[in-house]
């Protein structure tokens, strides 16, 4: 996955094989997910189109039936339809732990199962999903689906590793394989081509920053280096212009949840710098005339991160409490540029967070798989 090789100041060093190892081990006793287990009564497509609704939008207390849908930013709506997401990142979580597990053991029964929920969730015809986010964040009232959902998409960017990993095993069968490919090059293509891909690209926050996300690690996984190449000029020089001279993204300071916002964007625009970076292109160096770069944007986060109490903005207006959460940067970040105390936060933190928004918005599972 990872193209070229990476010079880590610190070595990386994952301490927790036995957690993972027992974690891959309650997977192996969950039923596979699928996006065919829930179907919503308001989506527009089939059961095999993935369908979720807004997230900050509420019911219309000012109409009998509720609809429009109104916006109330920062404020996470629990009735709305949030199967599908929740499917998907079951599949890709127990997914990571069991090829990890794999990875440490190689003991098949973890490839077997996590190759299975693979073939079941992708390609299998009674329960696959779709290559195509048509009708995600969906808004009653207003409209079947927005570009704004393909962030939905954001943790399969975790899958093409493991995928990899499971390649040693005897499960992942050479048709397997090819099919897996073949779903994410058509998703990318989607991505690329669809008018809700193209509006989502072309946002100035950070689901622009989370689109290229996934786009590079389904090109650098379908080996697309066309559109590898595409990611990482988009990096420099339209992502770059999200970030003041300070580091800071203020477009994510002016949110209702400016903690989370700007530790969520900075920590994908790592993802990135990790991801795309080459000997002869390296991001994690790439520096503006006005000298912007991701140093300078961890350098802003970072002293807010190690003591919360300094933060200067207002306060998330939910969820405040629990972030930060363990946010793969700091270990990317900390190997790469050497920065120890990164390192030490990350392991003084919980190995999973109790808060749902936590975990929604920790885009990478197990760093040390892409490491």
């Amino acid at each position: 996955m990872l193209k070229y090789q990476r010079n880590y100041k610190i070595a990386p060093d994952f301490k927790h094989q036995e957690w993972v190892i027992s974690k891959a081990e309650a997977a192996l006793t969950e039923p596979i997910p699928h996006i065919t287990d829930m179907v919503s009564e308001r989506s527009a497509g089939g059961i095999h189109d993935y369908y979720s609704n807004g997230d900050y939008w509420w019911p219309n207390p000012d109409t009998p039936d509720g609809l429009p849908y109104i916006h109330r930013d920062g404020e996470t709506n629990p009735g709305n339809f949030n199967g599908h997401r929740m499917m998907l990142r079951k599949m890709r979580t127990n997914v990571v732990y069991l090829s990890y597990a794999y990875k440490l053991t190689k003991e098949e029964k973890y490839a077997d199962f996590a190759t299975r929920m693979l073939k079941e969730f992708f390609l299998d015809e009674d329960t696959k999903m779709n290559p195509h986010l048509s009708y995600a964040q969906a808004l009653p009232g207003i409209c079947e689906g927005r570009g704004i959902g393909i962030i939905d998409t954001l943790h399969l960017v975790d899958v093409p590793f493991a995928i990899e990993v499971l390649t040693t095993s005897n499960a992942m069968t050479e048709d397997i394989y090819k099919g897996l490919k073949k779903w994410f090059a058509r998703y990318l293509g989607w991505m690329l081509t669809d008018e809700n891909g193209i509006a989502e690209m072309n946002t100035t926050n950070n689901h622009s920053v989370c689109f290229f996300v996934q786009a590079a690690a389904f090109a650098l996984f379908t080996d697309n280096e066309r559109i590898a190449d595409f990611c990482r000029e988009h990096y420099k020089h339209v992502l770059m212009k999200q970030m003041a001279e300070d580091g800071s993204f203020p477009r994510e300071l002016g949110r209702t949840k400016p903690y989370n916002y700007s530790i969520f964007v900075v920590d994908n625009m790592v993802s990135l710098c990790q991801l795309l970076s080459k000997p002869e292109d390296n991001l994690w160096e790439y520096t503006t005339k006005d000298g912007r770069g991701i140093k300078k944007a961890i350098e802003f986060i970072t002293p807010y991160i190690l003591d919360k109490s300094s933060w200067p903005y207002p306060k998330d207006v939910m969820h405040y409490d629990a972030f930060p959460a363990r946010n793969s940067f700091m270990v990317f970040a900390g190997c790469v540029l050497g920065m120890k105390p990164l390192l030490d936060f990350y392991e003084s933190l919980p190995l999973e967070s109790e808060d749902e928004e936590a975990r929604r918005n920790v885009a990478v599972r197990l760093p040390v798989l892409w490491m």
